[in-house]
């Protein structure tokens, strides 16, 4: 006998409906999978036989074959367990119900209880464009597939699902979570921040107009402190930008427990061990990185030098053009990664080099080699430039909280609307100002394109960073609520790319 039930597979962030069809004929017992499938779908056929026997159904003792299609296309995980049990039962004449306007996925214990499994937001998606009605799956992720707008049963195990297919005992589906973007408490807060004026007005123009930022200072200056509270400060995910980053953490398999939405704004900091794939994603089926992971977010890479040179350069193209393209020789995938790049450092390896209150140690050529780690190009990508001195004692005994996260980033969106209507894009921003609009988009006055002129000229700048101080004086303008560019807002941003003169050209 033939049965055939609809499943579903990713393809990166894209989900596809997978055909499972089970065929029982005379002959030898035997139990094959075929489809292109990996060694988890392999494995699902010792899986599925103990899930019949221990839930009171009788494996056929037959010949049975289970297909996957479309066959060119691999198949991978153990979300075919559920599916390929239903078609098998179907086929063998012990579930007798259309399924029609279903699909099917989950891993299976083998005493039949259901697991959650990964990246279920992309294929519940697919599954809506594809016309299926109803979606059957662990319990866990039933709400997270409810956001896409089908019918989401969980599951806790394999007889609830045959009790609903048979009309015994129906399951409700499951409601999606409301989303709340505006109304997030943070546990961190630029209160606590205890001076560095300088850092902290650097800190609001890069959230304001999503500007990479590199805080360089000794040990216990702050540098990781204010880092870790920039998404504080970053206006609140969209629905549609929240619905981006849970495709990616859910296929990641990163998301929350119990969570359908990733609703605050992304924060990774990965270690300086990570390896250039960590950085940017990898493995025979390329899975997103820690760039990606950060995406509509803020990816942290504390004390820079220590990163492997290779795993910094691998950034420039991707913080560049908001996409990294990972090849292998399995598939070409493109994931989006458009971040707030935060890096942060030590002006050499004792950290005090510069500092009027502690004895360097270190010899020139050490410091020279320790900054020499951060290449030219990597450096010119980023947008601020920042020294943060060591913090005085009157300032961190001061009783007197800093100003907070609340009332920057109502200035922060305030400027991001203007960028949003100026740019027509609901996610744009001024890091991400096409060339051809720059200068339609950052008029100057003729006294701030004469300034911009004499710093180009006596720092000996890159067309790049002639771009970037354009762009970041367009914010600090914006934050200030001035349609044009003016000599106050070019002299600003030039001070934010004079600090790497001081440091890497003595």
């Amino acid at each position: 006998m033939y049965a055939r039930v609809t499943s579903l597979g990713l393809y990166g962030l894209d989900g596809y409906a997978v055909t499972v069809e089970a065929d029982t004929s005379n002959g030898l017992p035997s139990f094959s999978i075929v489809g292109l499938p990996d060694a988890a779908v392999s494995e699902s056929r010792d899986r599925v036989r103990a899930v019949v026997r221990n839930c009171g159904f009788t494996f056929p003792v037959s010949r049975i074959t289970v297909n996957l299609a479309p066959a060119d296309k691999r198949k991978t995980g153990p979300i075919y367990d559920l599916p390929i049990l239903v078609a098998i039962l179907m086929a063998s004449g012990q579930l007798d119900r259309s399924c029609g306007g279903c699909a099917f996925l989950g891993e299976l214990s083998l005493d039949g209880q259901l697991r959650p499994v990964d990246g279920v937001l992309p294929m519940a998606l697919a599954a809506k464009q594809e016309g299926i009605e109803e979606l059957f799956l662990p319990a866990e992720n039933a709400a997270e597939a409810a956001v896409a707008g089908v019918r989401a049963y969980g599951l806790g195990n394999v007889c609830q699902l045959m009790d609903h297919l048979s009309g015994r005992s129906p399951i409700s589906p499951a409601e999606p979570l409301s989303f709340d973007g505006e109304g997030l408490e943070y546990a961190l807060d630029f209160r606590d921040i205890k001076g560095q004026p300088f850092a902290r007005r650097a800190a609001e123009i890069a959230a304001a107009g999503g500007h990479n930022l590199l805080l360089i200072g000794p040990a216990g200056s702050g540098k990781s402190m204010l880092a870790r509270r920039m998404p504080s400060i970053l206006p609140p995910l969209s629905y549609e930008e929240a619905l981006e980053c849970t495709k990616i953490h859910s296929v990641a398999g990163t998301l929350r427990s119990g969570r359908s939405l990733v609703s605050e704004r992304p924060f990774r900091s990965p270690h300086h061990t990570v390896s250039p794939a960590g950085l940017t994603g990898g493995g025979s089926i390329p899975r997103p990185g820690e760039i990606s992971l950060a995406h509509n977010g803020v990816l942290f890479l504390d004390e820079l030098p220590e990163f492997p040179r290779q795993a910094m350069e691998v950034l420039r193209q991707p913080v560049e053009d908001g996409t990294v393209t990972i090849s292998r020789a399995s598939a070409a995938l493109t994931y989006p990664c458009s971040i707030a790049l935060v890096a942060a450092m030590n002006p050499c390896p004792c950290g005090n080099f510069g500092n009027p209150k502690k004895q360097c140690s270190c010899t020139p050529g050490m410091v020279e080699r320790y900054l020499g780690r951060i290449s030219g190009p990597l450096l010119d990508r980023i947008d601020l430039h920042v020294e943060m001195p060591a913090v005085d004692y009157e300032e961190l005994a001061s009783a007197s909280p800093g100003e907070d996260s609340a009332s920057i980033r109502r200035r922060v969106v305030a400027a991001r609307e203007l960028q949003r209507r100026r740019l027509k894009d609901p996610a744009g921003c001024n890091a991400r100002i096409p060339a051809g609009r720059m200068r339609e988009i950052c008029p100057m006055t003729s006294a701030a394109e004469s300034t911009l002129k004499r710093a180009f000229e006596r720092l000996a700048l890159s067309a790049r960073a002639y771009d970037k101080i354009l762009k970041v004086a367009r914010t600090i303008a914006d934050l200030a609520g001035s349609e044009m560019i003016d000599t106050q807002h070019i002299a600003e941003a030039v001070q934010y790319r004079a600090l790497d003169k001081k440091y890497w050209q003595r």
